[in-house]
């Protein structure tokens, strides 16, 4: 029991654990639809699309967060614009912008002559720094995400699994499509500081994935995703104090390898309840003759 306590009584582990759980729940509502509408590259884009105005904040002795929100307003404005361009393809559209910004903020971190900007922390998180305040930052990011996910939730179903019964419904799949967008931004702002940019994903899309054979419902999927993100939280935490290992790396990794998991799992359990039935033509036949 202490070994698995233990960890959990220093301040700064407590912090960083309800930071990942407060993190795991957002990405479990954002994530949900990114999985269910094949949105990962967009995903990946967004994320690495933060660092222009992460590094530009940096630079100026502003609010990393203020930046990163700035970058995604960008990215989000960008790929909704390019979305309606009938002669460019969406995934066209999100690889030019991910290269562009990528390269942007690139170019803004090279104007610092001993390139004092430290980008550790942005592009792999430091789940282990979250402060009080961050945490109330989360908590209103959390709850502005619910929000959004109750309000949306038809015009983001009917989004992802028939947009053109979204239109003759009269949901505005377009708006709805930036209402999303504007959700996922909101994630992955939200992620950097726990697991950073390049592992984003980990949290964003592994706990949806991993329960999306378990659940009959989409509401269903967020829950268990969340709940899975959050055992990948405090599982990786407890593995990272105890092998000395980079915590939100190890976060991520342990929520993809739930994701594995998961799909052997479910896959075991396919193949279970298909033998019964693929046997019953050759029980059929062995009582004919």
């Amino acid at each position: 029991m202490e070994w698995l306590t233990g960890p959990f009584e220093v301040t700064f582990v407590q912090r960083a654990l309800w930071g990942g759980v407060l993190v795991s729940a957002i990405c479990a509502l954002a994530g949900t639809w990114v999985v269910l509408r094949g949105m990962a590259f967009l995903g990946d884009a967004m994320s690495h699309g933060l660092l222009p105005g992460v590094a530009l904040a940096a630079l100026m002795g502003g609010n990393l967060l203020v930046g990163a929100l700035l970058s995604a307003a960008v990215m989000t404005a960008g790929v909704t614009v390019l979305g309606r361009r009938p002669r460019l393809s969406e995934d066209t559209g999100i690889g030019l912008l991910f290269v562009g910004m990528l390269s942007l903020g690139v170019i803004i971190v090279s104007r610092s002559q001993s390139f004092a900007v430290d980008l550790t922390g942005f592009l792999f998180g430091d789940v282990l720094a979250v402060r009080e305040h961050d945490l109330a930052l989360l908590g209103g990011a959390l709850l502005l995400a619910l929000a959004v996910s109750v309000l949306g939730h038809r015009a983001f179903l009917a989004l992802a699994f028939d947009p053109r019964k979204a239109r003759t419904l009269g949901l505005r799949p377009r708006l709805a499509h930036a209402v999303l967008l504007g959700l996922l931004a909101l994630a992955i702002v939200a992620s950097f500081h726990i697991v950073g940019t390049l592992l984003v994903l980990g949290l964003l899309i592994a706990p949806p994935a991993a329960a999306l054979p378990w659940a009959r419902s989409v509401r269903g999927v967020m829950v268990l995703a969340a709940l899975l993100g959050m055992s990948a939280t405090f599982g990786g935490l407890l593995l990272s104090w105890h092998l000395s290992t980079a915590a939100g790396a190890t976060v991520s990794a342990l929520a993809v390898g739930l994701f594995f998991l998961s799909h052997l799992a479910s896959g075991i359990r396919d193949r279970r309840r298909a033998r019964p039935a693929g046997l019953r033509p050759a029980t059929n036949r062995l009582r004919k003759t």
